[in-house]
């Protein structure tokens, strides 16, 4: 894996290849640091020195951030296996880094400075974001778009499934006879719902293929269609019932509402940023083609 030390990757192996030595269901993979009782810090804290490399100090703190950056296979592996393969990954990473054979191009320094900036825009999204809508605000949107809410109409319909137009309609004389549709759909139709007496289900238009949907549309609760074709065979169709979609509840609404006022939020305060801010674009004229020159980032 990219960016993992050997040390690493060797002990996340050597766990999966003995077995289930742990799993989700052990306490101390599994539970949360408020559930198992999240380890006391040092006194330093995030400064708290855990090596050095010829005077170059690794903290705590550089730890943290390697382990809460680690890909997602890794992430669930407890602290013991993940602690002295992170420590050795800095430690290589920092005497490479003071080697010789190190040097500062033109693409490590601005990737350095992308990084930053990206960074604290991150953080600064996350603090606009935090309290940038209210239940007021919530329930505001949710009056404004659900008020006059008329749902599209649901179906609920069964089927039986033939491979010829003959089958369908000696299906279909058989029903005006008197048959039980979940009967026939049992012992003659070919389609996965047979076993099920048909059922389909509650569906709403454009879930199923045009042909099927048109012929559902025109039937009323109780009545059964002749024979429909689609890609799939011949159809014998009968209309359960219909109702009307209700609107969801507050609670069902509040997580898109809340994803939607916040970006709207977010982006407002955005522009207001860059609206006060004095931004100039000298480079606008630029050639795009200046783009395809990455080879100047090797540089230094």
């Amino acid at each position: 894996m990219p960016r993992l030390s050997l040390k690493l990757t060797a002990a996340a192996l050597a766990l999966c290849a003995a077995g289930p030595a742990w799993s989700q269901e052990d306490g101390a993979a599994s539970e949360t640091p408020a559930e198992s009782g999240a380890a006391a810090l040092p006194d330093g804290g995030l400064s708290t020195v855990v090596a050095s490399v010829n005077g170059t100090e690794i903290t705590l703190g550089h730890m943290l951030m390697v382990r809460a950056g680690l890909p997602e296979q890794y992430q669930q592996l407890p602290a013991n296996v993940l602690f002295e393969g992170i420590l050795d990954q800095l430690v290589q990473q920092e005497v490479l880094a003071q080697s010789d054979a190190a040097r500062e191009t033109e693409g490590a320094r601005i990737t350095l400075e992308n990084e930053r900036r990206a960074l604290l825009a991150s953080e600064a999204v996350a603090a606009l974001s935090q309290d940038a809508v209210s239940d007021e605000d919530l329930r505001a949107a949710y009056d404004e778009r659900f008020a006059e809410f008329e749902g599209e109409t649901q179906y609920n319909a069964a089927h039986i499934l033939v491979e010829t137009e003959e089958e369908a309609q000696a299906v279909k004389d058989e029903l005006d006879g008197g048959a039980d549709f979940a009967t026939l759909a049992q012992e003659r139709s070919t389609g996965p719902s047979g076993s099920n007496g048909g059922d389909l289900g509650w569906f709403s238009a454009g879930q199923m293929v045009a042909p099927f949907q048109e012929a559902v549309e025109t039937l009323e609760p109780g009545a059964v269609s002749g024979p429909v074709e689609t890609q799939f065979g011949w159809h014998i169709v009968k209309l359960n019932e219909t109702r009307q979609q209700e609107a969801p509840s507050f609670e069902e609404a509040r997580p898109q509402l809340q994803q939607q006022l916040s970006q709207q939020a977010v982006e407002a305060a955005i522009q207001g940023l860059v609206d006060e801010a004095e931004v100039a674009r000298p480079g606008a004229d630029l050639d795009p083609s200046v783009l395809d020159r990455t080879d100047l980032l090797t540089e230094g």
